[in-house]
């Protein structure tokens, strides 16, 4: 399984995946096509799901992100769930800048939903 990284823009975030399980997204998220965006994204976490790593660490550190990106982080962190199902662990680490109660409380939200531990970390 390969590598992807996808370099940031103004309208995008970088994005790291990584099949030895480190998952990276930072930035800006405001697509007008998200799913043609997040495609990739889903197709290679759903082939990672079938031979994980033994640990998985998914970093979100979005600094904005409209509702299309909430739709394919959720989908995205579905998907991680079934880790667990292979007696493999995840960690889910949501950074938020000091201050920034709209981002911290997205997460909260996520993790509600979603039924899963995060790590909050503020960042200054």
């Amino acid at each position: 399984m390969d590598q992807i990284y996808i370099e940031s823009t103004k309208s995008s975030p970088e994005i790291s995946l990584n099949p030895t399980g480190t998952l990276r997204f930072k930035g800006r998220s405001i697509h007008e096509n998200a799913q043609d965006f997040f495609e990739s994204v889903i197709s290679w976490v759903g082939k990672y799901i079938n031979d994980p790593a033994d640990t998985t660490f998914v970093d979100i550190q979005l600094e904005y992100f409209n509702s299309a990106t909430a739709k394919y982080i959720i989908v995205m962190l579905q998907k991680l769930k079934e880790v667990r199902l292979k007696d493999k662990k995840y960690y889910v680490n949501w950074f938020y800048e000091e201050g920034d109660e709209d981002i911290l409380e997205r997460g909260e939200y996520f993790a509600s939903v979603l039924d899963m531990e995060f790590n909050f970390v503020e960042i200054s």
